[in-house]
């Protein structure tokens, strides 16, 4: 990953080929020892289908499977 410096008016331009792979929006993520650039879809609800498309189970049905896995995990 090339090295990007800020321009006198504080703005960062990525190189082309970046900008290609992940776009142009990005959401800048504070963390303990720097910044992460996180990517924002063109259409977030479509992104979401897209990652979720092979999930079979329902809302409810993973939010009870997530809580059951919990309580394993705490001792039940």
């Amino acid at each position: 990953m090339p090295d990007v410096t800020l321009d006198d008016r504080g703005r960062l331009t990525l190189p082309k080929d970046t900008r290609e792979r992940y776009g142009d929006r990005y959401r800048i993520v504070e963390l303990h020892d720097g910044i992460k650039l996180v990517p924002i879809a063109d259409d977030p609800l479509d992104a979401l289908r897209e990652e979720f498309a092979d999930v079979d189970e329902s809302a409810d049905e993973l939010r009870e499977r997530a809580r059951e896995e919990a309580l394993d995990g705490a001792g039940r």
